[in-house]
């Protein structure tokens, strides 16, 4: 790409990043003061706003740009992530998005709180949700580093570097400025874009192969160097039985872990009823599920139009076949039309990774302040605006340690570190966010066995697993201290999860609260009472 090609694509970059700096500026000018405004937007939000807001924070860099990518490097075994992430959403419809509306404030820990001795739960809960929350960050920073990498015409570990550091930097400025307001219209706005240019980009593709998909995927099979095997199962994941056991326990991940993303539960607290919450929901599955057709789409024509060694090439992850298939389908290098498109699609997946770590950021910030700041330092008493400042401040702190990681991780595939995050969301947070709607018996030391249970596990899992060490695409490639064989801890650690919560509750000297377990229940069912 030349200098003006690169010029271009800088240009609309800018634009995006100006108007979010501008929507952050509008909406943080006023009603910013309180918890209410700055985590939940004042509760103002309509259902189509806010499922296009949730389709906004599902819908990342990671799907963009690695699930393609891993489509066009593995085929059959890539578009599974696409599959496991648009079945997810049937467990937060059918399970948790209207009891958690309803029994919820801000945070996963609220709804705990509601039946549960408030203290042990909120540190547990609050600490969870930060490790969640971080890891996520990092997948959204790798992506944006593989991005400018490729536009600035190579993969440039200096780029990339500084394009972590620059989005950390943007994702604290528009969650302190703007809170929650903002970052759900910067959500609404991104969430059009990328289905705008997903859908272009879709229909390019069936275009040049006339409409004809079994022609794409032969031609796809033929390009990726693995013949038929590329369009059937076991190409990632069926080499042995280490690998298969991986498959397991990333789709166990991918399913489950969406109903514990802190900055999806989060979301559900942005309108004003339980009602709203599901039909938010509903919107969003409909974007989503549309959206992850596409990626299907995309990573087949990845693999027909440039070949998975071409792909390989550019990104050993594959995290760049979105863009250079864009340049492709507008003309190839050097056209003008190649050159638009691809600075389009750029822009978009840019203006992606910066919405979607500025959602992340502020449920991490939230954690931090309403869970961890206001249990430990404020056991007498909150105040409002205290907390507030706190939550700015966690802000800054949530973004220093996430542009820390992704500086370590920039070789790994973004939808792989967002499997991780799914994996540790799915092994922390659901069981005890079930157990308590649902388990009538539930205890507060089973909660925090719970949590503690799924969380510590999975995190020690993945430091002894070959992401860490021992594999040349690990994050220390020159070390070896593997201990774990799977890449993915979710098939371990999302059955502790539920076990300690189970073996806790059993243990406890003292019995459920049946009488908060009443209003509790009364409370998620009907709405009486929520906030």
């Amino acid at each position: 790409m030349n200098g003006d090609h690169q010029g271009l694509a800088l240009t609309l970059f800018s634009v995006f990043v100006v108007v979010a700096l501008a929507i952050s500026t509008w909406f943080g000018r006023e009603r910013q003061g309180t918890p209410e405004e700055f985590y939940a937007g004042g509760r103002l939000f309509s259902p189509m706003e806010n499922g296009f807001a949730i389709a906004g924070d599902y819908m990342s860099a990671a799907s963009f740009l690695g699930i393609s990518g891993l489509i066009a490097l593995y085929g059959y075994d890539g578009m599974l992530y696409s599959v496991g992430f648009l079945v997810a959403w049937l467990v937060v419809l059918f399970l948790v998005a209207e009891l958690v509306r309803n029994c919820g404030r801000f945070t996963l820990a609220d709804v705990l709180a509601a039946r549960l001795r408030e203290r042990p739960v909120r540190i547990a809960a609050g600490a969870s949700s930060v490790v969640v929350s971080v890891l996520y960050l990092v997948a959204q920073m790798v992506g944006a580093g593989s991005l400018v990498a490729l536009l600035l015409g190579g993969t440039d570990g200096r780029a990339r570097g500084w394009t972590v550091v620059a989005v950390g930097a943007l994702m604290v400025v528009y969650v302190t400025v703007g809170g929650m307001r903002a970052t759900t219209w910067i959500q609404i706005v991104k969430a059009v874009l990328l289905m705008g240019g997903t859908a272009t980009l879709t229909v390019l593709v069936l275009v040049r192969f006339h409409g004809d998909v079994s022609a794409l995927l032969g031609t796809a099979a033929d390009r990726s160097g693995h013949g038929r095997a590329f369009l059937a199962p076991g190409l990632r994941y069926g080499h042995d039985l280490t690998s298969r056991l991986d498959f397991i326990s990333l789709g166990l991940a991918l399913v489950l872990g969406t109903a514990g993303l802190p900055h999806i539960l989060s979301r559900f607290s942005t309108v004003p009823t339980a009602r709203a919450a599901r039909r938010s929901v509903v919107w969003s599955i409909g974007l989503i599920g549309g959206f992850y057709l596409m990626t299907i789409v995309l990573g087949f024509g990845a693999a027909a139009v440039l070949g998975s060694d071409a792909v390989r090439a550019s990104s050993a992850a594959g995290n760049t076949a979105v863009p250079l298939l864009a340049l492709d389908l507008g003309g190839g290098a050097g056209s003008t039309g190649g050159t638009i498109l691809f600075a389009v699609v750029a822009a978009i997946a840019f203006a992606t990774i910066l919405a979607v770590v500025a959602g992340v950021t502020l449920a991490s910030s939230a954690s931090v302040a309403h869970d961890l700041y206001g249990t430990l330092r404020r056991r007498g008493g909150r105040a409002p605006r205290d907390e507030v400042t706190v939550a700015r401040a966690a802000a800054a702190g949530t973004g220093v340690v996430a542009i820390g990681l992704g500086l370590l991780a920039q070789n790994l595939n973004v939808a792989f570190l967002v499997g991780l995050a799914f994996a540790v969301a799915a092994s922390a947070n659901l069981p005890v966010l079930l157990y308590s709607l649902f388990w009538h018996r539930f205890t507060t030391r089973g909660a925090v066995w719970s949590v503690y249970g799924g969380l510590v596990p999975a995190v020690v899992l993945v430091l002894f697993s070959p992401v860490v060490s021992g594999a040349p695409d690990a994050v220390f490639p020159g070390l070896d201290f593997r201990l774990f064989p799977l890449e993915n801890p979710g098939l371990v650690s999302v059955p502790l999860g539920f076990l300690a919560g189970w073996a806790g509750t059993v243990t406890s000297r003292q019995g459920a609260d049946a009488a908060a377990h009443a209003e509790s229940e009364v409370r998620s069912l009907t709405g009486a009472g929520a906030a």
